[in-house]
Parts: structure tokens; sequence; C-alpha cells
């Protein structure tokens, strides 16, 4: 893991360029490249991709990066560059996926709750983008933490390469499952094969309970789900001999 592929490289460089410009106008940025809900107004059609290199603060772009490198690089040595690309980008739209048709789930569900309750269409996107709604009392019907995960779903950007880099880590295991990582709050030496079912496991415990920690947890399924397939798949019709790039 010493050395860096060049595509990585490039990689770590456009993330730190949005990093950077990012700081320079974070209000505008934010607005238009983080990934929206689709019936949000500040989405638009290029956000899936460019929510993969924005970053909520310099802690989440250095271990992003630092996993990027990590991981990544003997995955690219492996399957070679374009494949490499090919999978980085799959799993991060993969991860954009998921977070959306969970996002759905939690705006229409809530939705037919206040639809049954008496309120229009018009009514529940005027609480959606102004706060205002109909009949306060059908709010009083309607689970206070689910009207706020509505809301949450529909007006939170997601940010960050992490659907992608989970892509990775469960690939890395597929590929090498026998290599021992640790975390640094835990030093305990964990094969690949534990290490990275236990991340997971983590995330969708987080994600089912709804436990909020400013995470995007099933992005991190999404791209972990999306990675698993490509990997299994290559691996398994002998698409991971080692290849110059």
């Amino acid at each position: 893991m010493g050395r860096i592929s060049e595509t990585i490289k490039v990689l770590i460089v456009i993330n730190a360029l949005f990093f950077i410009g990012t700081l320079m106008n974070e209000e505008v940025s934010f607005r238009l490249f983080s990934l929206y809900y689709f019936e949000n107004p500040n989405f638009q059609l290029w956000q899936p991709v460019t929510h993969m290199f924005m970053h909520g603060g310099f802690m989440h772009i250095l271990f992003n990066m630092y996993a990027l490198w990590a991981f990544g690089t003997p995955l690219e040595m492996r399957w070679g560059r374009k494949k490499f690309l090919f999978f980085y980008f799959s799993a991060g739209l993969g991860a954009a996926l998921i977070h959306t048709l969970v996002n759905y789930y939690n705006v229409t569900s809530v939705s037919d709750a206040l639809l049954q309750g008496g309120w229009s269409p018009a009514e529940i996107a005027g609480y959606l983008n102004f706060g205002e709604g109909g009949s306060r009392a059908v709010l009083e019907t309607v689970p206070m933490d689910s009207i706020t995960k509505m809301a949450s779903s529909f007006h939170t950007p997601a940010v960050g390469a992490s659907g992608a880099i989970y892509g990775i880590l469960v690939a890395f295991a597929i590929m090498f499952p026998n290599i021992e990582l640790m975390l640094i709050f835990l030093p305990v030496p964990i094969k690949a094969k534990y290490f990275v079912p236990g991340l997971i496991a983590m995330d969708l415990i987080f994600g089912i309970t709804g436990t909020q920690m400013g995470i995007a947890h099933w992005a991190h399924i999404g791209g972990a789900i999306f990675g698993f397939i490509m990997a299994w798949y290559w691996k398994k019709n002998s698409f991971d001999n080692t290849r110059l790039y």
C-alpha cells in the first residue's frame, strides 16, 4: 500500500480542488454540487456525480482519501485503470441511488399519511418548502419523528465519496479476505473478510433504527451492495487478474 497510482492521485487531486473551492464559497458550492432529493428545488442532474467530490470537513475528506489510497491502490493494480474507474463511479452512483430511494420512501410514506388526514398535495408542498401547511390537527396525528425524517430527507443534501469508498472496502475484502485491518480506536487486527462486514452491519443498524449521526448510512450500504455485486462477478468470472496500468 506504499505506492499510489496516477488514477488515484488524480481522484485525490480532484477531491482536494473541490474541497478548496467549497471553502471559498460554501453556500453556493453545497447548493450546486451536493446531492439533493430529486424533488427539492436545489436538485440538479449532475449532483449524483459531483456529490462524490464534495466533503463536509477536513477530517471527512482526510479519512475518505486515505481509504481511497490504501484500499483502492491494490484493487487498481489488480483490475487496471479502466475497470477501477468504472467500479469507483458505479459504486458511487449506486450509493446515490439507494440513498435517494430511502429518502423517497421517507417522504412519500409521511406524505400519504398527511393526504389521508385531509391535506392537499399543495399543502404538503407548502409545508416542505416553507414550513407551512394545512390543519395543525393533522400534524398531531402523524408522529413528529416521521415528520422530522420527511423534512430531513427532503432538505438535507448528501456529500462525500463514502459510498464509493464502501464499494472499495467490500471489493478489498473479497479480493484480499485475509489481510488484517485495524480501527484507530480498536487496535486489534481483524481480517478484512470480518472487518468490512462489521462496518456495514453497523451502518445497517443505524440506518434501520434511524439513528441521526450526520452520516448517510444508506449511501454507505448502497455503495457496499453495488461494490459487492461487481467485485463478486469479476472474481467469479476471472476478471481480477493483475494488469498493467
